[in-house]
């Protein structure tokens, strides 16, 4: 090698390894830095959420193409994968028959032919407006989820709501 090719060698090294060498310099622990309150609510995205001993969990529906409230309920009512059931997640919301649900906003109305089955405050009916209030979101592009009214009106029997997500989580 000769003395050019050398000295143009450690040329391109020593500016390769300049960068380097100054890693940590200067840089001192700052410790923990305030920064307010975690994230909390609900997120994006379509979720479908499940019974569990522990209260509801959510679960993200990444591969289906159903915007329709309808179809989300017999999505729910199918229950979860297997894989699913065996981190002990279950479905305890059965879709009634003769039933309609419309979304405007941040309102969704369920309507039953027939009465009501489940309480306003079990994990059935968390399910239900839960699973609906995300979808609700998705569908209406400035509507968050936590702002989602759910609302169920039996055909017999009392009004059920307007629920909230958020009643239902965190229990």
């Amino acid at each position: 090698m000769s003395r050019r090719g050398g000295v143009l060698t450690l040329a391109v090294l020593a500016a390769v390894l300049a960068p380097l060498a100054g890693c940590g310099v200067g840089v001192r622990p700052t410790g923990v830095i305030e920064a307010g309150e975690p994230a909390s609510g609900l997120t994006r995205g379509k979720r479908l959420y499940y019974a569990s001993d522990t209260g509801l969990r959510a679960v993200p529906l990444l591969d289906q193409q159903n915007d329709s409230l309808e179809a989300v309920m017999k999505l729910l009512s199918q229950g979860p994968t297997a894989a699913e059931r065996r981190a002990g997640l279950t479905t305890l919301f059965h879709a009634p028959s003769g039933y309609t649900v419309t979304g405007d906003g941040a309102r969704v109305t369920v309507k039953l032919e027939g009465p009501y089955w489940a309480q306003a405050r079990d994990q059935v009916t968390g399910q239900l407006v839960c699973t609906l209030a995300s979808f609700q979101s998705v569908r209406e592009a400035g509507v968050r989820a936590d702002d989602v009214e759910v609302t169920v009106r039996p055909g017999e029997g009392p009004v059920v709501g307007p629920l909230r997500c958020a009643e239902f989580l965190d229990r």
